[in-house]
This record gives structure tokens, sequence and C-alpha cells, in this order.
């Protein structure tokens, strides 16, 4: 019996497809919007640090109102809708490509609309899951969720490099549209009924001005998650931020082809599998604060090395070394992490917490990305990607040293039929 994986039921096979699917799809078009660009449109590294830092801007600006507009209707339908949404923003790339009419406006637009969506799609996603399995059950089930992730992203990105290498810069993007649909008949195929969303506790213009920053104050007035909330986005925000830096840098002036800078990333993803299948085990040896402490301190040493990558087989070897440092650190935090905000939040705030989380955190890449793109300009990717790095290694002083007892409540998202 202790060797058997432990059943968390039919529906929750249902939700893992869907989110399987859909992440295999994105990881196979791993930063496609920068490789469109300089690939397809030529853009230099200012632009490419444009086009991600406006997208993320304008989109969280939008996903504002989306905390509560989540949290008072059922989840499932909102996801399939923002399923659908994703699947025909992102379709209508290679269809403007094969048109030629493909241009730099439409990817900003499309990455909006797709991050609104995402924010919307991850509120309802949180809500749906922790009312969908026991609260014993939640880090199993983040664990699981964040070892899929790190396959998608172990074998997506060489084989999207190999795809766009061998039938054009287009086939990730299709096959990432296509997985939404996917997504979104998973979600359907779930079956059971749903439970009533939580009601308002009012119908005034002013509650519902309220209710907008419901989800912050929550975080804000929460000992351990606000310190949290300012650790992860500021890790998240300047590992993002290296992000295009490096796919400059490397596919420009030294000379990596596609298929190798997927593989830099690639690879390294085995130890994003690694950590999050250590991450219970870790936990229930070491207690969950300690674990949090000690992979959250780790995670923020690896960035500055990648300002040393160079040319030819030793700079590819560098990057996937610092990379699985870096993956496997945040293999093992993301699932207690996310298993920890969840525990910490009532079922009837959820969505605005997650939403209010996921704009602040998109809204931080977005502004460290700029800048990050404007220093670039100024002194070069390196030197960015060196700043960004010792930045980072001030991080673990924003972790928190206390944890409070879970709030758990016993709200059902799906009852039998």
């Amino acid at each position: 019996m202790a060797g058997r994986r432990r059943s968390l039921g039919r529906q929750f096979g249902w939700l893992w497809a869907a989110y399987g699917v859909s992440t295999v799809g994105t990881m196979l078009a791993f930063d496609a919007f920068p490789l469109i660009a300089i690939l397809v449109l030529h853009a230099g590294p200012a632009a490419v640090s444009a086009l991600a830092a406006a997208g993320l801007a304008v989109g969280t600006v939008l996903a504002v109102p989306l905390g509560p507009w989540v949290e008072f209707r059922a989840k499932r339908p909102v996801m399939v809708t923002m399923d659908l949404i994703r699947f025909a923003a992102v379709l209508s790339i290679p269809a403007a490509f094969a048109l030629g009419l493909l241009g730099f406006a439409q990817l900003l637009v499309v990455s909006v609309v797709v991050g609104v969506a995402d924010i919307a799609f991850r509120a309802a996603s949180g809500v749906h899951l922790k009312a969908l399995v026991a609260p014993e059950d939640l880090l199993i089930a983040n664990g699981r969720f964040e070892s899929t992730s790190w396959t998608a992203t172990m074998i997506g990105p060489p084989l999207g490099g190999f795809a766009i290498g061998a039938f054009g810069p287009m086939t990730t993007v299709t096959a990432d549209a296509v997985s939404y649909l996917l997504s979104a008949l998973g979600i359907r195929a779930i079956g059971g009924k749903e439970a009533p969303p939580p009601t308002r506790g009012g119908t005034s213009a002013w509650l519902r001005r309220g209710e907008l920053l419901e989800g912050w104050r929550h975080i804000l007035t929460h000992p351990s998650l606000r310190p949290l909330l300012f650790n992860t986005i500021l890790v998240n925000g300047l590992i993002m931020t290296t992000a295009p830096l490096l796919a400059t840098l490397m596919l420009g002036s030294l000379g990596f082809a596609p298929w190798q800078y997927g593989l830099a990333f690639g690879a390294p993803c085995i130890g994003g599998l690694i950590g999050s299948r250590l991450a219970r085990r870790l936990v229930v040896r070491f207690g969950q604060r300690r674990v949090l402490l000690a992979s959250g301190a780790l995670r923020a040493c690896w960035v500055p090395w990648l300002a040393l990558v160079g040319p030819g087989p030793g700079g590819l070897v560098l990057v996937v070394t610092v990379e699985l440092g870096l993956i496997t650190s945040c293999g093992i935090f993301n699932p207690v992490f996310a298993t920890y905000r969840l525990e910490q939040t009532g079922t009837d705030r959820v969505a605005r917490m997650l939403s209010a989380w996921t704009v602040t955190s998109k809204a931080t890449i977005a502004l460290l990305t700029a800048l990050g793109g404007v220093l670039a300009g100024l002194t070069g990717p390196r030197t960015a990607i060196v700043v960004a790095g010792v930045l980072m290694l001030a991080t673990p002083l924003l972790l928190p040293r206390t944890a409070r007892t879970p709030t758990h409540d016993a709200v059902p998202a799906v009852v039998a039929d």
C-alpha cells in the first residue's frame, strides 16, 4: 500500500488531465511570442522586453475586476470560457501569419487577451481545487500539478525548438491554441454538479468597489501571506526579467540555434519533477515552515551565474546547470507555497485572493521586465542579468518566519449526480 499512488478521484483526474494538456501546449510554445518577434519580425532586445512588459501591464489592469467577478460565479463555466477565449486569441496568430498580415501590434493584443484570461482561469481553478479535494490532500494535488508542469516544461521546449526548426515558427503556436480547446473539453468532462457560488453581502456600488480590494486586504493583513506575496512577486519578476534578455543573448550574439535554446531550458526541468515529488516527503519530515524557508532561500542563489554564459557547449552546460539548481528549488517551494496559500484563505475569498496575487505578480513582472529592457538597451543584456541576479540574493529576507494554523472549510465544488 505504501508504494501505491493515492487516488484523488475521477473528477480530480479530469481536472488534472485538462491542466496537463494545456500545460504541454504552453510549453511547446515556450517563449513563442519573443521568438516570433525575434525570428519573424526581427525585433531587438528593447522591443522584445517591451512586448512582454506591455502585454502584462495592460492585461493586469484589465484583470483587476476579475477576482470578484469570478468569486460570485460558478467556477467551471468560467474556466471553460477562458480556455475558449485563449484558443481563439492564440489561433489568430498563425492565421494572420498565413495571410501575411502578422505584425507586432497583434502579438501585443493577443498577449493582453491571454494574460487576462489566464488570471481569471487561475482564480477559478484555485477555488475549484480547494473544494474538490480534502484539505489533507491539497499538497498531494498541488504536487501533481507541479510535477506535470515541470514534466511538460522538460519535454515541451526541446520539442518546440525542433518543430520550429523543421516546420516553421507557427507550429508550436497552433499546438498551444489547440491545447486550450482540449482543456475546455476536459473540464466539461469532470461531471457532477457544482455547488452554488457564494452570494454578495450587498448590492451597492460601494460594496462592489470594496470587493475589488478584498483579495489584497486579506493578503496584506495576514502576517504570513504578506511577506510571501512580496517574496514571490519579486522572485518571479526577476526570473522572468532575465528570460527575454537571455533569449536575446543566446539567440543573437552567442549564436545558439532555437533547438539549443529550448534544450537549455527543457533538460533542467527534471529538477522540477524531482523537487515536486520530494516536497511532500520533506514537509512530513521537517515541517511546512522549514521547507518554505529553506527552498525559498535556495532558489535565490542561481540567477547571477547566468551572466557568465558564453558561446558553444560550455555556455550551454552552464545554462543547463544553473537552471537545474533553480528549477529543483522551485519544484520544492511551489507546491508547498501553493498549498499554504490555499490553507490560509477561506473558500469564499479564494478567487479574489488568487486574482489579487496574480495581478500583483504580473504587474511586477511587467515593471521589472520593462526596466530590464531599458537597462539592457543602455548597458547590454549581460549587465541587466547581473543586476537581476544581485537583487535575487536579497529576496530570502522577505520570507515569513512564522506560520499560522490552516483555515479549513468544507464547501464542496462538486457533488455527485
